[in-house]
């Protein structure tokens, strides 16, 4: 099997050098690749080229920190249908899914033929949310709950319709799509680098920093330009911030759920401190604005930097009393254990990443496998993971990458021969040249998970298509997996254990 080999740290790739190979080689190799849990996909989809449609691949050897990208061609008006990958390797399902709503392909086999998103480009403008073809099954003693599309609160639409025989949860279908935004077509709209980065912060508003990352530095390997040590450390740090300020966050909600008042006000406390020290930083406390192409508007000076040394430090000590106060409760610990098990192979065949995976026993962490930056040299990451596969499980996955996340923010700040000034850190540069007719991705490990952005450029070097893969993608139907056997009464606990994106999957 022909792949282009590259790594996380490797330059941008000329289209012409992707090689292009039959999709019987493909199906075939990816049938026994795939079966291993070394591999896993990265991003798959297709792109119309004159009259044929390409589609590209990206495949993650976890072993050997390896991104093979390969592609295949089809006649655009071939309705011959392709053999199903998904009917094989579940993981495959949302990018089938997606390039057949898209373009009307055809994978033959597939057993979950049904719409991803409802783009407002679709194939088949007759697909629309109204007639999702939901999933049924007949018996006297079942019935049905449909929960959303509109939900109490803030939260974001979606659909979630419930099979059960009383109380016990038999099946689960998640439908998405509600509030489909045209995102990766904004990119290609626009030639505007400011306005290209502002859309990628926005993509999922509580990763604003992983998928700012993410796109910066894609971009970056296009320009063939080298990033400055020290803004590859303040980048770490950021992303370590908002890793720390989500699974606080989350550990707040989920002792809500239970009713656990003390660990839900203490957590607040302490993800607001967070975020205000994110703010104190950039102005945002988000994160927006302080990954930039190039540079940064927001440089970390001594002063700044202690300061975030100083807050980081009393965070982790509060949250650490935290953690043992709910290792200690008997009733949180009733609810939490034995709750919304998915298993290590389930968690591997749905190609389950980030810290749901890990708490999963299957040790996905884009900064072991595939380093960057400083996680390819100066700081070595050992992923926190678990193997019971519950809520606790995830619960407590978090509870150790907030404590983890605080050790390297502290570590980041003080490595040797880093300068916090001004004149060590270069401005951001919006306007430098991309390559032409080229491929990029950038792919780094967001607080939910692996997060992919990849851009093709055209002749002139503009952006031609971008593709995103948030971390949601995949762990939507872990969730649906996790509820199953469960009381439905214990479903609120299960979605917060993971907390998965509408808006990062809604592109």
């Amino acid at each position: 099997m022909n792949y282009y080999i590259t790594d996380n740290t490797g330059a941008s790739v000329a289209l012409n050098d992707i090689p292009e190979v039959s999709y019987a080689a493909l199906y075939e190799d990816l049938r026994i690749k795939l079966s291993e849990a070394r591999y896993h996909v990265a991003h798959y989809f297709a792109l119309p080229s004159g009259g044929s449609m390409r589609f590209f691949l990206l495949l993650l050897d976890d072993a050997e920190h390896r991104v093979l990208i390969t592609s295949h061609t089809t006649d655009y008006y071939d309705e011959t249908a392709l053999p199903s990958l998904t009917a094989l390797h579940p993981q495959m399902h949302p990018f089938e899914r997606d390039i057949s709503e898209r373009y009307g392909i055809r994978f033959d086999g597939m057993p979950w033929p049904k719409p991803l998103r409802f783009p407002a480009g679709r194939y088949d403008r007759r697909s629309s949310i109204e007639n999702y073809p939901f999933y049924t099954m007949e018996g006297r003693s079942l019935h049905e709950v449909n929960v959303g599309p509109i939900h109490a609160g803030i939260i974001e639409p979606g659909a979630f319709r419930f099979i059960c025989n009383g109380e016990q949860v038999l099946h689960l279908e998640i439908a998405l799509g509600y509030q489909h935004r045209g995102v990766e077509a904004a990119f290609e709209t626009t030639a505007n680098r400011l306005r290209q980065m502002c859309l990628a912060e926005s993509v999922a508003g509580d990763s604003a920093v992983a998928h700012a990352t993410a796109f910066a530095r894609a971009v970056e390997k296009l320009t063939g330009r080298e990033v400055p040590a020290a803004l590859e450390c303040e980048r770490a740090a950021a992303l370590e911030l908002e890793r720390m300020a989500m699974q606080i966050a989350d550990t707040g909600a989920l002792c809500m759920d239970v009713g656990y008042q003390l660990g839900q006000v203490a957590s607040e406390a302490l993800r607001t401190m967070t975020i205000n020290t994110t703010q104190a930083w950039c102005g945002n406390r988000f994160g927006k604005g302080l990954i930039r192409p190039l540079g940064t508007d927001h440089p970390l000076t001594a002063e700044k930097a202690a300061m975030i040394r100083r807050n980081v430090r009393e965070i982790a000590r509060r949250y650490d009393e935290v953690r043992r106060d709910i290792k200690s409760s008997p009733s949180l610990l009733a609810r939490f254990e034995q709750c919304g098990i998915v298993p290590r192979d389930e968690m591997q065949r749905i190609g389950g990443v980030g810290q749901a995976a890990r708490a999963s026993g299957l040790a996905r962490d884009i900064r072991t496998s595939h380093p960057w930056g400083v996680f390819a040299g100066a700081l070595r990451h050992e992923s926190v993971v678990r193997t019971q596969g519950d809520v606790m499980a995830r619960l407590m996955v978090r509870c150790r990458e907030v404590l983890q996340s605080a050790g390297y923010v502290d570590r980041l700040l003080d490595l040797p021969g880093q300068e916090y000034a001004n004149a060590g850190n270069p401005r951001p540069d919006y306007a430098a040249p991309l390559a032409p007719s080229s491929l990029a991705f950038g792919l780094v490990e967001g607080w939910r998970g692996e997060t992919c952005h990849v851009l093709l450029t055209d002749a002139e070097g503009r952006i031609a298509a971008a593709r995103i893969k948030d971390p949601s993608l995949h762990n939507w139907l872990a969730l649906a997996l996790a509820v199953r056997g469960e009381g439905i009464s214990d479903f609120p606990i299960c979605n917060k254990s993971f907390n998965l994106s509408y808006c990062g999957h809604d592109l």
